[in-house]
């Protein structure tokens, strides 16, 4: 069997991509996987990285709102479809997937010209068009959360690495805490966000050391790839470590009482998945994605939601610094992240991956019968340029 997998431009959408190519390996070392992408975003740095194929396909910026440019949109389109169709043939592939982004609809504009199976995944609360496009052209939807709005979808969560799926972090926190230098036994706090890191969070943490100090917390600072912080410490106090980046994310999860981050959905899974508290602290841009990604885990318990705006050294005083303190209250919290938590996606999604491409799992105990297409209407079926129906 070979897969094409369309995940490209931002990490959001790479990575739940890259774990799916990862599960499908594990199930059958034998498939074959390429993925599309563009020349834009981490496509390049990240794919080829985790030794996939990597096919590229010119970018053509979708519209997150409607606009004058959706009218344009089919157009612009039509080159990239073609680019992506061939990729299609020339692999054979017997199914498509998609995570969203740039790749994704012309992946699935292809895909329904090829006559392949498409399955779909959205992560987001707020599905994007690409997604929304795709979603009429099959049966096989999914989603990343219970609360996505997609008609007739499945919940199956995000694929997660098995480093975090299969994460006990009371039984390699000593391991982890050694690891980055921490001390065994005070509260700790995880900050990051993520590997372009987060203003706000760097500037209230550096606010904030004397508070960390005399309340005995210490920390770990992932602070971001392209930012600095200068951080006084008392040697004899707790320790305070901050790095430009941590590639060990499941020791750092491990290490920690308590994370303050932003709220991708992998993020918001992660920590879930792991029963890791935290602060989230949406993103300000965009369409308010971070901030319904953040909510329900926050609304079942397992952490707090503050603004960005809001994020300040007096309220992280009043807040979070009590709540390091408060070892009952954590416990619990964190106990209510794990319940919310899913950590057998990938699992689903390459049953579900199989069972569109109508093919056996290794395994399996009988042939998996392939679902039936979709019966939605083409938007760029042939040289057909009409626009988003």
């Amino acid at each position: 069997m070979h897969v094409v997998i369309a995940g490209g431009g931002s990490a959001g959408h790479i990575e739940p991509a890259l774990n799916t190519a990862d599960a499908l390996r594990r199930a059958d070392p034998s498939i074959g996987v390429t993925m599309l992408g563009t020349e834009k975003g981490l496509d390049t740095k990240l794919i080829p990285a985790r030794g996939y194929e990597l096919r590229l396909i010119p970018a053509v910026p979708l519209p997150r709102k409607p606009s004058a440019s959706l009218l344009t949109l089919p157009s612009r389109l039509l080159g990239t479809v073609k680019a992506a169709q061939q990729v299609i043939m020339d692999v054979d592939a017997d199914v498509v997937i998609g995570f969203g982004g740039y790749v994704a609809l012309p992946a699935y504009l292809a895909a329904r010209r090829a006559k392949r199976p498409i399955v779909v995944h959205e992560a987001n609360i707020r599905p994007g068009l690409a997604n929304r496009v795709g979603a009429k052209f099959t049966d096989h939807v999914l989603t990343g959360n219970p609360a996505v709005p997609m008609p007739g979808a499945t919940c199956v969560g995000m694929p997660l690495r098995p480093a975090i799926t299969g994460l006990d972090r009371a039984a390699v926190r000593a391991e982890a805490r050694k690891a980055f230098g921490l001390d065994p036994d005070r509260p700790t706090l995880l900050v990051t966000g993520g590997s372009q890191g987060a203003r706000r969070l760097n500037d209230t943490m550096v606010a904030s050391v004397k508070a960390l100090h005399d309340a005995g917390i210490q920390v770990l600072h992932s602070y971001g790839d392209k930012n600095s912080v200068s951080i006084e410490q008392d040697p004899a106090g707790p320790p305070y470590v901050a790095r430009p980046y941590v590639d060990r994310m499941d020791l750092a999860y491990a290490a920690a009482d308590l994370a303050m981050t932003r709220s991708g959905m992998m993020t918001c899974s992660e920590l879930a998945a792991v029963g890791l508290p935290s602060v989230y602290v949406p993103l300000p841009v965009g369409n308010g994605e971070q901030r319904l990604n953040a909510a329900p885990v926050v609304e079942a318990g397992g952490g707090l939601l503050i603004d960005d705006a809001a994020l300040t050294p007096q309220w992280f005083a009043a807040n979070v610094v009590p709540l390091l303190l408060d070892r009952e209250r954590l416990t619990t919290m964190s106990q209510a992240a794990r319940r919310f938590g899913i950590r057998d996606a990938d699992e689903k999604i390459v049953d579900l991956v199989f069972a569109a491409a109508g093919k056996k799992r290794p395994g399996s105990a009988a042939e998996v019968a392939a679902a039936p297409a979709g019966t939605a209407t083409d938007i760029l079926d042939g040289e057909n340029k009409d626009g988003d129906r």
